[in-house]
Parts: structure tokens; sequence; C-alpha cells
């Protein structure tokens, strides 16, 4: 993996300042994803600050958990009430296989850290792909239920080109998902909206919730209201599309004035499309991989 130049990437100060230009617009929820946030120096320093911005109501933390041990009471102590942490597997080599460099026993720690914490929303995310991990679907649902937390399954997006397997093959729909879970389970329709793209599902005695994220059998679009501002300060207005504005050189161009931010960033609102169009039928639309988009 090859990392940006530092004078490419928004420095925290720089990413503290867009999160209050929102904030200030009326913006009450804010996500830290990545990527991996909990690994760039002085952190803890961007979370302390935007936690402590009037008006915020949501801060939350998507993570792949491998540094929660060491970070979560600093992160309940910063504000964060909310935590989405990426797990796919719960066979130790299958883990390895599909993160590349990822330990099980480290983000397992990392999970039981985040609830001893006492952070108030605990979601695993696990995307789950045909003939790799799509027998563990019950497997990780028993794992949320023993803990009480929420776990949603995403359908693999078609960002970036890869080698290392058809993403036509492996497509696991969240119907799939639902008649694999309903078969231990039954379900029902939840009224929970977070203001994503999951819809949520309720099982009998358990508080967990299990969500279902679903671009390709399910366009979520008439219900997204989220935006992404990038590691490079690029303000993505859809992860399907490659429309972009770029926040970093009008902070930089104009000396970090709120007031000019805040006017790019009403603009572009009007350009937020209506739809992405997500395949799998090997095309891909948007080049950049999730790893590259962070934000």
């Amino acid at each position: 993996m090859t990392f940006l130049p530092r004078d490419q990437v928004l420095s925290l100060e720089e990413i503290q300042l867009i999160a209050q230009a929102f904030v200030e617009l009326g913006v009450d929820k804010i996500r830290l994803t990545g990527g991996e946030p909990l690994v760039r120096r002085d952190v803890m320093s961007l979370f302390q600050s935007i936690g402590a911005l009037p008006g915020l109501k949501n801060f939350c933390l998507t993570t792949n958990g491998s540094q929660l041990v060491k970070y979560a009471e600093q992160l309940k102590q910063s504000g964060i009430n909310r935590i989405n942490i990426s797990l796919d597997s719960l066979n130790p080599l299958l883990f390895h296989s599909l993160t590349r460099i990822g330990h099980l026993d480290k983000v397992i720690e990392g999970v039981d850290a985040a609830i001893t914490a006492g952070i108030e929303h605990i979601k695993l995310n696990a995307v789950i792909l045909k003939g790799r991990n799509d027998q563990e679907v019950l497997a990780l649902v028993e794992f949320a239920r023993d803990r009480g937390i929420d776990i949603s399954f995403i359908e693999e997006m078609p960002l970036g080109a890869i080698s290392s397997h058809n993403r036509a093959e492996t497509y696991f729909s969240s119907d799939d998902i639902l008649t694999a879970i309903k078969q231990v389970y039954p379900l029902e329709r939840s009224t929970l909206n977070t203001g994503g793209p999951s819809a949520y599902w309720s099982m009998p005695n358990s508080s967990s919730k299990i969500g279902l994220i679903s671009p390709h059998s399910h366009n979520f679009c008439g219900d997204c209201n989220r935006v992404r501002v990038t590691v490079e300060g690029k303000l993505l207005l859809c992860l399907g599309n490659e429309n972009a504005v770029d926040l970093k050189q009008i902070v930089r161009d104009n000396n970090g004035d709120m007031d000019i931010l805040k006017h790019h960033i009403i603009l572009a609102m009007n350009n937020k499309p209506k739809e992405h169009h997500f395949g799998v039928d090997g095309e891909v639309q948007v080049v950049r991989f999730m790893s590259m988009t962070g934000g």
C-alpha cells in the first residue's frame, strides 16, 4: 500500500474546520472512517475537538477494531456514541485471508473493549461473499446476539478493479442473507432509521438488530442523506459517482475562511445525484477503492 504525501491530505486542523462548517450548517451526525482512522498520529485530538462541537448529536466511528483495546475509553470520553466494527469472519485463517493483515483475536478484544467502555451503539459490519464467508452468516448473528450488539450485512460494492475474485460469482444478495437467517430466527422489519443505507430487522428475545445494506438488490438512494469527505479533501456526494468538490483547495486558497467554505458546501449539495448504478458484471464505474475513499 502506498501512502499519499502529507501535503496532499487534510491536516487534523483542516478536518476539524470542515466538520465545524457542516455542523454550523445544521448537520448533527459525523462519522470518522478510513482506512483505519485510529492509526493516524495524534488523532485523539481530532476526536476531542469534533466531539466538543455545539449541535453535534451523533459522533460515530467506523474501525477495523484493531486499536480499540487502546482507545475505547478515550473515544467514549471524547463523545463517540456509535462505533461500527468490520468483522467479516469468525474463522481466524479466513479472517486473515479476507483482510490480508488482520488478526481476529485482536478485533474481538476490541469489540469487547468498546462494550466495556460503555459505547452506546455498537454495530458489526460484515461484507458477505458467496463461496468465501456466506456460510458464516448465522455464526456472526449469534456472535452479535451474545453480546447484545447490532450487525449489518453488506453486499460488496463494486469500487475499484480487482483480480482476487469475480464479483458476479461471489455476489451474495441481502435476500440470500435474510433466507439464511430466517431458517433459525424469525425476523420482523424494524422501524429503526439511522439516516443511512441500512434496512433493519429485529429478532425475538434479543435487543440486537440486523441491518442489510443492499447497493445492488435494493437501491437505497431515495433515503440516503449522506455525503463523504475523503482524506484528500474531496467532498463526495455519492460513493457510486465520481463527481466531487475539492474542499481542501477551497480551505487552503482562502486561509480557512469559514463563510467561503460553507458557501461552497451549500452549492455542492445541489449536485447530489438521485441514484447510483452499481453492477456485478465486472464493469467498474468508480475506480477508487473504499480503502482509498476514507472520510
